[in-house]
């Protein structure tokens, strides 16, 4: 079967659910909003056999497990899990301003590629699979978070539980620009730096012990790690009361970025040995949140050559990349399941007033998506 013309035959129908979702706006914050966008996915879903189940959330919008077919495939294969999340990081009010359009092959709204695009071609799938009665090898699970974009632990909790129980994972995270797929990405740990001296007057700072000066000797520390493609970013800081007094205490934030677990490893223990350079002062550090690096093991590779395979019967070539950034394919990947990432359209602009898709790739994937869904 020709899926590239089939889809682009569909090409209406897949703009109008895309623009539906989009104008169904969803920011993770907003949990009346996120569930009422996740309804009406929920809803379109349910017409073709599937078994749902909803995990009720109280500070987040709820998430689902959509399971296709409904009853057990018995050729003994794990299920093949499907990532999406139908949150995003636009305030309701967003498409006033940024409205949903279509020019030339250029779509773009808020949430439009990250990642709307990538539950339509989810849904896409599942109902071309369904309506031509096509065989599965194996059982078909799709995730929706809520909170991919804040991040959010029960949701963690859930997909780490799916991993281990699945054969590899397909997160439709938006491609690379240019297409290539997410194969690596690099961890995230945020940490909170707290540093207490003791306060004196301005004009006696020797009676001091400023903890802003020790806050920055510690960063200065922290910069000179030596890891290969790490990234620090001081991004928050604060201390001290006034211009006159020697400050007792201040604190930062920061962001570290590293490609694999030994780099964590590296990290948390360069951290357990900070000391005080003023030997009178105290400093504490502590995890605010942690997403691991998704590096591009050896099962990962040996996916991403059959999906590179199956992608070239549709004329279509597959290139793996890697991304600075992480996403719920990152949590999966520490179960040791192979993953693909980043199998949703090509296009640029996340989190950015220009977020666009590009519409012949949004075709392309979602037909790659089915052929994926059925063969591996």
């Amino acid at each position: 079967m020709d899926y590239l013309r089939y889809f682009k035959s569909r090409q209406g129908e897949m703009i109008s659910r895309l623009k539906t979702l989009v104008q169904l706006e969803s920011p993770t914050s907003d949990k009346k909003a996120v569930d009422k966008c996740s309804a009406a996915v929920i809803s379109e879903l349910s017409s073709l056999g599937v078994k749902i189940k909803k995990f009720p959330q109280k500070e987040i919008g709820d998430l689902f497990l959509v399971e296709y077919p409904s009853a057990e495939i018995k050729t003994g294969e794990k299920p093949l899990l499907i990532l999406t999340h139908i949150d995003t990081v636009w305030p309701v009010g967003t498409i006033e301003r940024m409205p949903f359009y279509l020019v030339e092959d250029r779509l773009s709204g808020p949430g439009v590629l990250d990642m709307k695009a990538g539950v339509v071609q989810a849904m896409m799938a599942l109902k071309t699979i369904n309506n031509l009665g096509l065989k599965l090898k194996r059982k078909i699970w799709l995730f929706i978070n809520s909170a991919e974009e804040t991040g959010h632990e029960e949701a963690h909790r859930q997909i780490v539980a799916l991993a281990k129980r699945a054969g590899s994972a397909l997160c439709l995270e938006p491609a690379l620009p240019g297409g290539a797929l997410k194969m690596a990405r690099k961890g995230r740990l945020v940490i909170k730096i707290e540093a207490c001296g003791r306060s004196a007057h301005a004009s006696t700072p020797e009676k001091g012990i400023n903890a802003i000066e020790e806050l920055i000797t510690q960063w200065l520390k922290i910069k000179k790690l030596k890891i290969k493609g790490l990234t620090a970013n001081l991004g928050l800081i604060s201390g001290g009361e006034k211009a006159n007094v020697v400050p007792e205490k201040a604190w930062a934030v920061v962001d570290l970025r590293f490609w694999t677990a030994r780099d964590l490893a590296q990290i948390k223990s360069f951290l357990r040995e900070l000391k005080p350079d003023n030997r009178q002062a105290r400093i504490k550090t502590s995890i605010v949140s942690l997403t691991p690096p998704m590096e591009f093991t050896p099962a990962s590779r040996e996916l991403f050559a059959r999906a590179a395979s199956l992608a070239s019967t549709l004329g279509l070539t597959l290139t793996a990349g890697q991304s600075g950034g992480g996403s719920d394919g990152s949590i999966a990947s520490t179960t040791g399941i192979p993953v693909l990432d980043g199998l949703g359209p090509d296009g640029d602009g996340i989190h950015a007033l220009d977020e666009h898709l590009l519409l012949p790739s949004f075709i392309e994937r979602t037909a790659l998506l089915t052929r994926l869904l059925l063969e591996l």
